[in-house]
């Protein structure tokens, strides 16, 4: 009986064993695939696990049991890649972010010059008398009430923003060309305390754009130095990307130095073609920056045009007061006289977009407000000035009068040579420098860059794939790790244990983007699966319907 009662013993505890083995230790279990880990490190054989929201295991997968077992047959298994600049347009009328998310962005930066918040009620009034095609009310007056907005009507990916430097700016002194008081800067800094206080990622100026062109440079240093004493960064449209961008990256690099301050070049380039062979000398003034000790990076997007307004066309003492102002001075005969001349000549005191293409045929219109101008959408501003018997300029000045707004604009400005220049560099991590979009519902009322839905896409299929510049491990690194580490942002940007699950795969073979300019609104394809904190929001290739995305605030 004993030998029995032994036996019975053993396979009491067999059966045990094996059936813990059987028991599932996590919720998700990606098996047999390339690990790459956003480090820069060579990618690995191996898995992740997910337990709730966060990542229970990287590499060895063996033993380890999933409620959801995938196998992801040897692709790419990365962090979820980090948008450096996107805008929260989209993900108002669409919180499913398709564009970037079907592309494995799961964090989309936001703030780019104006922010969401802080906004008095003037302000909202101005912002909801502003919206275009994307009607959204505006109730909140803090960032982080607004991104708690945002988050609360359900989102597919994570959200961060900057303060934009021009929103205190407009807070305290409006819209007007001058120089804030002393007692006008300390309010400023105050609104600019509250929002690191709560969370923001920095301080971001815009400063081709009214009334960020009106800030001097002890202004934003000001704001800077209150970014820096919450561990922030400084983050900026410089205020020339052409004939006089050398000067505009000196006044970054003072910025960063006097504030003490990590500081970025948003979407870097070199804009006109007589300015491209400028490149190595802006190269070599930011490498310079970065041995001295400063704390200097970049992001870009993979294209040769930009996209902005019609703004960007003229000159910013015309726009000064804001959009009612701007278009009533565009009604006097005199004043257009004064802006058509100056359109066409260049000056150092602004950044003219519409000259540095070098042809009004290389300025796209992509969004009108007006219904009855919808049907120039994708016209060039060449197309309209022959279609209306008219110049160029007169045109541009009248598409801002008729449709009430800044006009949705492509400029073609860059060298395809430059931008291969610039995806090797080890400091530039990747931005779209757009909203997230859809290709239905409220996003067929206009056009698009298609760096909204295949910037990152492009990455991997262009420069990684088809023309070797970069590793698949460096392409990861420089979209997650690099931009987590240079925000601030904690336990993300890595294949980590214990870090929030922000998960993507993608086979390194298929990946493609697919939007042009003649039809941009295209999604890319070749991402087969995306976890945001946890919760999976795309499944072979298509999108769940889940939004588990949050508001991610710095923790530096």
């Amino acid at each position: 009986m004993p030998h029995v009662a032994s036996l019975s013993m053993a396979f009491a505890a067999a059966a045990l064993l094996a059936s813990c083995a059987r028991t599932p230790q996590y919720d998700v279990v990606l098996r047999n695939g390339r690990v790459c880990d956003g480090s820069g490190s060579p990618c690995s054989a191996g898995g992740v696990a997910i337990s709730g929201d966060t990542i229970g295991k990287v590499g060895d997968l063996a033993g380890a049991r999933g409620k959801i077992e995938r196998d992801v047959h040897g692709h790419v298994i990365a962090p979820g890649f980090i948008n450096m600049m996107s805008s929260e347009w989209g993900l108002f009328a669409d919180g499913r972010s398709q564009s970037d998310i079907r592309q494995g962005v799961t964090l989309e930066i936001l703030g780019e010059g104006e922010s969401i918040g802080p906004l008095s009620d003037a302000m909202r009034a101005e912002h909801e008398r502003q919206e275009t095609d994307i009607h959204y009310d505006v109730s909140w007056h803090t960032l982080a009430e607004g991104l708690d907005t945002l988050a609360r009507r359900g989102i597919s990916t994570n959200i961060a923003s900057f303060i934009g430097a021009a929103t205190p700016r407009v807070y305290v002194l409006g819209r007007a060309n001058r120089a804030p008081t002393a007692a006008e800067l300390d309010q400023m800094r105050a609104l600019t305390e509250k929002a690191m206080q709560d969370g923001a990622l920095g301080v971001a100026s815009a400063l081709i754009y009214q009334p960020g062109t009106y800030a001097r440079t002890d202004e934003l240093v000001a704001l800077a130095e209150v970014a820096a004493k919450h561990h922030g960064m400084y983050i900026s449209h410089i205020h020339n990307e052409g004939d006089h961008e050398m000067e505009a990256i000196d006044e970054l690099i003072a910025i960063a130095r006097q504030a003490k301050i990590p500081a970025e070049i948003y979407h870097l380039k070199v804009a006109g073609q007589k300015n491209w062979a400028r490149l190595p000398e802006v190269i070599r003034k930011v490498e310079e920056a970065r041995a001295s000790g400063l704390h200097i990076t970049a992001d870009m997007y993979t294209y040769t045009a930009g996209a902005t307004g019609l703004d960007a066309a003229m000159p910013p003492w015309v726009q000064e007061g804001g959009l009612e102002a701007w278009r009533k001075r565009l009604q006097d005969p005199a004043i257009r006289k004064r802006v058509r001349k100056e359109m066409r000549e260049p000056d150092p005191k602004w950044d003219n977009l519409y000259l540095a293409t070098g042809s009004p045929d290389q300025v796209l219109l992509i969004g009108f407000k007006n219904e009855k101008l919808k049907p120039l959408t994708g016209k060039t501003l060449g197309d309209v000035a022959r279609l209306r018997h008219t110049s160029p300029e007169d045109a541009a000045m009248d598409l801002v009068v008729e449709d009430d707004s800044r006009v949705g604009t492509v400029y073609f400005l860059m060298d395809e040579d430059n931008v291969r220049r610039q995806i090797v560099l080890p400091w530039v991590s990747f931005a779209s420098d757009e909203d997230s979009r859809g290709i239905d519902g409220v996003f067929l009322k206009s056009s698009a860059h298609p760096r909204a839905y295949g910037n990152f896409a492009r990455v991997y299929a262009r420069y990684v794939r088809d023309e070797k510049l970069l590793t698949v491990e460096e392409a990861v690194r420089r979209m997650t790790s690099l931009p987590a580490s240079n925000l601030g942002i904690a336990r993300r940007g890595m294949l980590r244990e214990g870090y929030f699950a922000d998960v993507a795969v993608f086979d390194p073979q298929t990946i493609q983007d697919h939007a042009t300019f003649e039809r941009p609104m295209q999604y890319a394809t070749g991402v087969s699966e995306v976890w945001v904190n946890g919760v999976e929001v795309i499944r072979d290739g298509e999108h769940t319907g889940a939004k588990p995305g949050r508001v991610v605030r710095r923790e530096r």
